[in-house]
């Protein structure tokens, strides 16, 4: 499966570049994402709750880091969910800010069984890297996450 999204954030590629590249603080934005621990410059670990709340782990390595502009990775041997993916930041014309671009490929678990399935319960991965991308935007841009269920915002 493939995904592909993309927002526009009123910051600069540098400082969008260097709160991603913290692994440790995308669980701030990214709902599912419990925890990641990195492990040494180009590798971490990963935690992530899945649909009927099961729980999924998987170490990652870093396979491109170009410093301001793009970091790919992809999972290790032995990955509860095998994927790849990059993202991306680039000025957005006019001076409006970054293009924050993720494309990831990965396989669910379960094959094309398991991704229908999550689709049809609402857990769509491409809803879900959309809104993770929504509330990145919404945090670089105003310093925290707007909710809706009665929750505290997370701050920066």
């Amino acid at each position: 499966m493939e995904i592909k999204k993309a927002v526009t954030v009123l910051k600069s590629p540098e400082e969008l570049y260097r709160y991603w590249r913290k692994f440790d603080m995308l669980p701030n934005f990214m709902k599912n994402l419990e925890a990641v621990t990195p492990l040494g410059d180009r590798r971490s670990h990963w935690r992530a709750k899945g649909p009927a709340a099961q729980v999924f782990e998987w170490d990652a390595e870093i396979t491109e880091d170009q410093i301001n502009e793009r970091i790919a990775w992809r999972s290790l041997e032995g990955a509860d969910v095998e994927q790849a993916g990059a993202v991306t930041f680039k000025k957005a014309p006019g001076d409006r800010g970054t293009e924050v671009r993720v494309r990831m490929e990965y396989n669910a678990p379960g094959g094309k069984l398991g991704a229908a399935a999550a689709k049809l319960i609402g857990d769509d991965p491409g809803t879900r890297v959309y809104e993770d991308l929504r509330r990145f935007k919404a945090l670089m841009e105003t310093g925290e996450i707007p909710v809706n269920n009665g929750e505290p915002a997370r701050p920066k």
